[in-house]
This record gives structure tokens, sequence and C-alpha cells, in this order.
């Protein structure tokens, strides 16, 4: 719609747009003709001294217009404020056509040849390329043009509007008093309309932009929860009004022309949406339409037809600058025609800016100041509300207050008229009752179980597939139960909302990390807290915890448990090796009394041997004799007294000696005595419950490579340790070993493979009930709790923290702890700690071992004995032979002596008589026996028997040498 009040179709404004495309082109293809074509003719050059006489220009639509322009500049020729003595302002001011092509060559012809040194322009009373065309010729010489009335957003484009400035917002600048209004009533989720044209995106960009950055809270930010976008000239809006009958948000922002809002406030009445329950807030075009719907807030700017007040203030806000210029700056002459464009007029660029550093608090229209782009800030606005049969009335303003120097918003809500003619503010949202809730796996607050061949789940289970569920998992069924799906089951009760479950998609709570896409880098959030923050899942139940990263994005229910972290790890034990039993003493000890007992042994043996009275045989009482002390006896007697052990034998028979043993008996019992102490002491110490003393332990804090770290990435616990600078040593050593879940690092932790495992004290708690050998260590650091995840702004916040509050006062919190946490037994492990230590096997293995080598030592000693005393009978058994043959040998000797010396007698025999060879025979034999020396009882001389069988002839005695004999003695032994 233009100033004059007629609406252009979506056709003309094609046309129009086409128009100005061509038209543009047009303009700088006539400049550079018109430059080529009077290239010769050069601009008056400029003297040492700022002009005295300036001449402002003026397009305006109407005759009013034009006089009160040429009134307002006279007038400030008198007014020393603005003008400096000397200093005189001229005004030249044409008409405004709707042609825009007439107007550029208008601008060239009259005031530009003018030297105008800037240009107000008004609003043609038809079409809306006029301003446009204005601004394309005045730019293209760097001409400061101020517009009184175009707010279109393509304006604030520099790159084609290079010298364009406005008294009037763009009516992207409505954004603005849409984040007051909805702050004001707050409406925190909304669903925005806009077409797809210029004005529209810019209002949804600056929306987007100040809805984020509110001064006031930074908890409270508007979230978008819908963006539908239309292509202007519409016809029908059915479609798009069903999605948002189908989301939460029941604030509607947006932004049509009059004619493209009729048909979306038709097609809305049709499916009521805009009864009770509905808000909708619009921008100025919108408002026009016929068929607003009653209880309809929307925008009008105050003065905005006004066309002499923005006159006003625009002239003295060109004045304003012009003055100060003149007073800092050198001002060349303005170009006087449209054929000099060979260089840029420097001073019109420096004017520009000076025009838009102006501030002008008391102008026509209220405060005036500009933006950056040129843009009118601090424009103020009326409030409207539809009451009965359209009739618009204000409801409040959004101005400038000078006591707080800053916009503000003044709204009287008890005039206002919501849609379904209701008097009080509606809520805004539409509260499901079905909710999509996620969860992840985390003992003991969720255990998942999978089940197969369609079983249902148990009483106590809840069904939850994995998020997202693909068809060809359609077969995999997961139940869930623990701590938080009792808290979840209590909260539908309580708070009367049904539930869909699911777990995890990823198995992960989720981190913000940035990720690569067609667009370039961006941080996004995955797992839980991506799904919540991209609005498929409506709530999280799982052991979250609370910290800034996350309540960034995501809204936090009051801590349903309260916990920190804490380090856990496996408890220290006292090695238990097959030595055990000798560790009460050490090494050297141990050697000592070695060296000590063979020491007193031999001191013993040495005084027993060399007293008077030890080393001779002493009678006993039963007659016997019994021997003195020797070596042997000495160690045996050292051992047993050393030993405890009874001494039957081998007791030194020396004074000296005894005194000696005594003695020792003395030291034998002091060491006895010290080692069943002290390896009692040993085997029932009380061993260190942990390694560490907690995070400040100098071994994390300076990791050492045998001491081992960990907790698991894109955690809340590995977001703590990011924050803390003080940890950032610890955490770089620890980074690399993170692991991708808590239970892997726990199983790690019980195996010894990870020394150090931190993370929610209440997980870790858990686990220390649960086995008794993992201990957590030192005291709670970075205290947090756990809380129920929702989308920013969701309606169920409020119910969900007074639930868990209710819930921790009626005792059902601690209900929960006892159930799953501590698992009904609480001091398992302390009573454990307090049983005293049974000693095993693995104990007293050594003793074992010991008694077991000392029985296969005596079975190897007495192999040796047995292989030794069969050695020693096979050498007797030689010996025997040799003294056998031996003694034959003399035997055999002796004969042959005492038969030569029978001879003669038997030869005197025979002499006498005596033939017969028996007689001989005999008588030889009685003469050898009784020349020989007689032997022991049952033994007999070697070869008696052949002696007695058989006579021996002289032959025979005389063949028997001593080299035979030995030969056959030879013969024997072999």
């Amino acid at each position: 719609m233009n100033s004059s009040g007629m609406t252009l179709t979506r056709s003309d404004r094609e046309k129009l747009e086409s128009k100005m495309g061509k038209f543009r082109h047009f303009v700088i293809l006539l400049l550079v003709v018109q430059t080529w074509a009077g290239g010769g003719r050069a601009a008056g050059s400029t003297g040492t001294n700022n002009p005295t006489f300036f001449n402002i220009g003026g397009v305006l639509s109407n005759n009013e217009s034009k006089a009160h322009f040429n009134h307002t500049i006279d007038h400030l020729n008198f007014d020393a404020q603005y003008v400096r003595k000397g200093v005189t302002y001229y005004h030249t001011v044409i008409e405004m056509d709707p042609n825009p092509i007439r107007t550029a060559l208008s601008v060239c012809k009259y005031l530009i040849t003018q030297k105008v040194y800037a240009v107000v322009v008004s609003h043609p009373l038809i079409g809306d390329l006029s301003p446009a065309a204005v601004s394309y010729t005045s730019g293209f010489y760097h001409i400061p043009v101020i517009g009184i009335s175009s707010r279109d957003s393509a304006f604030s484009d520099k790159n084609i509007h290079v010298s364009f400035l406005r008294t009037v917002p763009p009516y992207s600048h409505q954004a603005d008093v849409w984040v007051e209004l909805l702050k004001h009533f707050n409406y925190m989720k909304v669903i925005f309309i806009h077409s797809s044209d210029t004005d529209g995106r810019a209002l949804l960009g600056r929306f987007q932009t100040t809805s984020q950055s509110l001064e006031d809270d930074v908890e409270i930010k508007v979230h978008v929860e819908s963006v539908i976008e239309f292509e202007p000239g519409l016809k029908n809006f059915t479609e798009q009004l069903m999605d948002m009958k189908n989301a939460q948000a029941r604030v509607y922002l947006m932004y049509a022309t009059t004619t493209d809002a009729g048909v979306i406030f038709r097609d809305a009445a049709y499916l009521n949406m805009t009864g009770g329950g509905y808000v909708w807030i619009v921008t100025e075009q919108a408002l026009e339409a016929s068929n607003a719907p009653e209880g309809l807030l929307g925008l009008k700017l105050i003065n905005a037809t006004s066309e002499q007040a923005h006159i006003k203030d625009s002239l003295y806000v060109l004045v304003s600058a012009l003055r100060d210029m003149n007073e800092a700056e050198n001002i060349t002459e303005a170009p006087k025609d449209c054929d000099n464009s060979g260089s840029i007029w420097e001073t019109g660029k420096k004017l520009f800016d000076y025009i838009r550093r102006q501030v002008l608090h008391n102008g026509a229209t209220g405060k005036v100041a500009f933006d950056d782009n040129g843009d009118r800030i601090f424009a103020e606005y009326d409030v409207i509300n539809i009451k009965e049969r359209g009739r618009q009335a204000s409801v409040g303003q959004y101005f400038y207050s000078s006591n707080i120097t800053k916009m503000r918003l003044k709204l009287d809500e008890a005039n206002i008229t919501w849609p379904g003619r209701l008097r009080t503010k509606p809520e805004g949202f539409m509260i499901p009752t079905h909710l999509k809730v996620l969860t992840i796996e985390e003992k003991p607050f969720v255990y998942v179980r999978e089940v197969f061949d369609q079983k249902p789940c148990l009483p106590d289970e809840i069904p939850c597939p994995h998020f997202n569920t693909t068809e060809d998992n359609l077969t995999q069924k997961f139940c869930c139960k623990g701590y938080c799906m009792d808290l979840l089951k209590e909260l539908s009760k309580t708070i009367n909302f049904t539930y869909s479950l699911a777990l995890s998609p990823d198995g992960q709570f989720g981190s913000y990390m940035a990720k690569n896409n067609s667009f370039g880098s961006k941080k996004e959030w995955s797992g839980l807290i991506g799904e919540l923050v991209n609005e498929r899942a409506d709530m999280i139940i799982a052991p979250l915890t609370i910290n800034p990263e996350r309540a960034e994005f995501i809204e936090f229910s009051k801590p349903f448990k309260y916990q920190g972290i804490t380090i856990l790890e496996k408890k220290p034990s006292r090695s238990s090796t097959l030595v055990s039993f000798l560790q009460p003493f050490s090494n050297t000890l141990w050697i000592l009394v070695m060296v000590s007992v063979h020491v007193v042994a031999l001191v013993l043996y040495l005084l027993d041997r060399f007293s008077p009275f030890g080393r001779f045989k002493l009678a006993n009482t039963d007659g016997t004799e019994e021997d003195a002390l020797n070596l042997s006896s000495a160690i045996w007697f050292a051992w047993g007294v050393l030993l405890n052990s009874g001494i039957g034998e081998g007791t030194p028979r020396s004074f000296s000696a005894r005194v000696l043993g005594m003695v020792w008996a003395g030291f034998a019992m002091i060491i006895v005595a010290s080692y069943t102490a002290n390896l009692a002491a040993f085997l029932v110490l009380e061993r260190p419950k942990t390694k560490l003393t907690g995070i400040n332990d100098a071994r994390l804090r300076n990791t050492m490579e045998n001491l081992t770290c960990a907790t698991v990435k894109g955690s809340a616990v590995d977001m703590y340790f990011r924050r803390q600078v003080e940890l950032s040593n610890m955490y770089r050593t620890m980074e690399a070993n993170n692991y991708d879940t808590a239970e892997d690092a726990i199983r790690d932790v019980k195996i010894g493979k990870l020394m150090a495992f931190i993370w929610d004290s209440s997980r870790l708690e858990f686990e220390a009930a649960q086995d008794c050998e993992l201990v957590t260590a030192g005291e709670l650091f970075g205290r947090s709790g756990y809380g129920i995840g929702l989308q920013k702004g969701s309606p169920w916040a409020d119910a969900v923290t007074l639930a868990i509050l209710d819930f921790h006062e009626g005792g059902f919190m601690e209900k929960l702890d006892h159930q799953w946490i501590l698992q009904g037994n609480p001091q398992q492990c302390e009573q454990f700690e307090k049983t005293p230590n049974t000693l095993g096997l693995k104990n007293m293995a050594g003793v074992f071992i010991l008694v077991a080598a000392g029985i296969l030592g005596g079975i190897g000693l007495i192999m040796i004995e047995m292989v030794y005393k069969k050695h020693q009978i096979r050498k007797q058994k030689k010996l025997e032979l040799a003294r056998h043959a031996a003694d034959k040998w003399r035997g055999a000797i002796e004969k042959r002596k005492t038969l030569r010396a029978s001879i003669p007698a038997q030869r005197r025999i025979q002499s006498n008589g005596l033939n017969d060879p028996t007689t001989v025979s005999l008588a030889v034999d009685t003469v050898a026996r009784a020349s020989i020396t007689p032997r022991s009882p049952g033994r007999a001389w070697p070869g008696d028997s052949d002696i007695r069988q058989r006579p021996l002839s002289r032959s025979e005695d005389i063949r028997l040498s001593p080299a035979a004999y030995t030969a056959d003695v030879s013969h024997l032994i072999v």
C-alpha cells in the first residue's frame, strides 16, 4: 500500500519492480551519455573558504508540502542556533512525478543544476518507484537524500542507495516492538508468518536477532516454533494454517500486505483460529485488512502521514549537519549538472556521515536519530487493538522515555479485547498431553533389557525402543526400569500426561560440536540434547546434569537429585606372594638369623670339644657310654632351640657350652615372639581405603605415566573440566584416555586397567555399594544436580518443577534412593570392612610350599643315601673278594712252606720203612694243620678241601708258583 492508501496487486508490484530495474540501468546510461556529450564543461572551482550559501532541494508530493518546505528554510535562516552568521540557505523544490524516469530527469534539470547540497524526498500520490529514482540519481553524485515517507527495506541497502537516509523507520523495525510486546505478555513461543519479499525476510531477520539479545534477562529468549513463508498474492492459506493448528504455540506474528492478510484472516476464521486461546500480532499493512479479526493487536507508526512534521525534522537535521561540517571540514561546491561524473564529490560523502550522526531530541516526530544504514531509530508507535465491528483503538504506545533514555512500552491491558472477546490474556500455547520422552541407559537410573519373541515387558518395566527406529530394527524390543522410570510413572500420574518412551538414538547425552555441511561449519548438539533442541522430543528423563552449556539451549526442572563429581578407584590390596610369611622380617634380619644359627652351632661344638668335661665319653646310669657333642648334633640343637622343638639328644655337656645354649634359647624366644606378633599384625592390619586423596591430589594434577584417569567424552564432567582453568593440565592428560560410555570405564577400573574414573557421584556410589573392592576417593567437587530436560519455553516446565518439589517433601525421592541407589543395604561394605581379615591359602601358600619342599627334599636325600649305600656295598664286596683271595694266596704260601719243611721228615720216614702213600698223606695233613695258626671258629683256610681230597704230588708242588697263583686271584676278582 502506498502513502495515498492505494493497494498494489501482486502483478502490479512485479511490473513495478521490473520497471524499476530497467529504470536504474536507464539512469546510469543517461548519465554516462551526458558525460560524453558535455565532457568539456567542467564544474566551477572552489575557493579557499567554505561557501556562504547552500541550496537545498526538495521533491515533494503536493503544494502544501512545498510551501511548508520553503517556509521552514526561510525560518531557519533567522535561527542563530542552527544557522551561523553569514550563511544563507536557499530552497529549490519540484513536485514528485509518478513516472520515475521523468522524476530522474527533473532532478538533473531542476535540482542538480542549482547545486543542491541535499535533497528531501517524499512519496508520490500513486506509484512507489519515484523516491528510488531520486535516490539513484542523487546517489550517483553522492548527494545526500533524506526520505520522509519511504519505508521499504530495500532503501537500507547501502550498496544501491549509497546516500539515502530517512526520518521514518523501515517496516522491519516493527520487530523491535513485537519483541517488547512478547516480553510484556510473557509469550516465549511463537509462530512467524511472513511473505517472501524483501520486507518480510528483513522483518524475520531483525526479529530473530532482537529476540535473542534481550538486555533485562538473558534467560528470557523468544523461541520461534515455526516459520511459515508464503509467496505474495495468496489465494488459499488453509494448508499452512492446519500445520499451525497442530503446533504448541498459539501466538502468531504476521507480516503481509493488506490483500494477503485478508486471505489469511478469512481461512483462519473458517478453521476457528481467530477465537479464544489464539493471539494475532500483525504489522501496519495487515492491520488495515477489512476482515481483521476482533482481538487482533497491531502497530501504527505515529506521525506516519504527517509529511510536514517530517519535512521540518529532516531540514533541521540537515542544517545541523551542515553547521557542524562547516566548522570542521573544507566544503566544496556541489555538482552543478548531470554532465559532470568524472570525479566523486567527497563533500557529499562526508555530509552523509554528518547527517547520520545527528540527533534531534525534540523533533516534531519525536527523537530523531539514525543507525548505520541511515534508517530512523527511536520511532514511536501506537499499539492498536481491533474492537467490535472492526473499530481500531489504541491500547498502548511504544515511545522514547527521556528518563530512562531508551524506548519504553506502555500498555493498558484492562482495555485490551482478546480474540473470542476475552478480557484476560490467553496462555499463548496449547499444552500437549502426550509427550515424546527420551532416556539413556545408565545404571541404576535406567536399566535396559532386550526381549525376544515379542514377549511383553514386566509390570515394573516400560517399553523403550530406540528413537527413530527403522523398519530393519523393528524386531528389537527393549524394556526399561530403574530410578528414572519410577519417577516418570509418578510424574505422569501427578501432572496428568501420557508418554511414549524411547532410548537415545546414539547412546550419548549429547555434546555441542561443529558439524560440516553444505553451508559451512556450524555447531550443533548431538545425542539427547540435540533431539530436544531440534524439537523432535518433548522431555528427557535421565541422569542429566544441569550445567550452563545445556541450560542455554534447553529448559531444566528443579533437580530431582543433588550430586557432585567424585573419583572411583579400586581399593589397594596388600600383595600376597608365596613368601608372604617372610614379610614380617626384612631380608637382612633373616640373613642374620640364618647366620646366627650356624655360628652358635659351631661355637657350641668347639666349646664342648675343647672343654675337659665335654670331650670324653660319659657313663650313663644304665651303664652305657654316650659320645660327646659333634658338629651335626650342635647344628641340630641350635635349630631345635630356635624352632622350639624338643631336643632328645645331642645336648652340650660342658658348662661353658650350656651357658651359650641358654643365651641362645633366650635369643630364640625373643626372635620367635617378635616374628609371631609382627606376622599377626601384618595379616590383620587394615589396608588403606584409597590411593588418592581427591581431586587436589598431586598425582592427578601432575599426572604420572603410571597413573591413568579418565571420564566420558562430551559429558557434563568433560564440560566441567574444560571450564576449570586450574584443571587444564590434568584435562589435557586425561582427554586422550576418555571413554565413550561409563560402563566401559567402570569395567576397566575393576580389572585394574584404569586407575581413576571421574564421574557423577550418584553412579559411582552405586558401583561402590555393589562391589566392595571399589571405593570413591576424596570429597565431592563440581556440585550440581540431575534435572528433567524440556524444550525452551515448554508449558510443562513449571508443572514438572512443582511436582518434583512435592516428591522431595513427601519422601518419594528418598524412597527411590534406597530402592535403586543404595539397594536397601547401604552398610554392606562398611560391615565387610569391620570384619577381621581371614587367612586364606594365598596368605599361607608359601608355608605349604616350604613343607612340600621339605618333603621333596627328604625324598631326594633318601634316594641319594640309597644310591650311596649301594655303591658302598659293592665296594665292600670287592674288598672282601680281594681280602679272600689274599688270604687264600697267603694260605697256599704257608702250605708250600710246610710241605718243604715236611719233605726231610718224609724222607726220614721212608728211610725208616714207611712207604704207604696213605700214611704219608695223613702225616702231611696232620703236620700242615698243626703248623698253621688257629683261625676263628667257622673259618677254614682256603684250599683245605683240596688238600684233604687228594695227596699232593711233588710235581704239582713244583708247578704251583706265585705268578700262577696271582693270575688265579686276578681272574677271581674280575
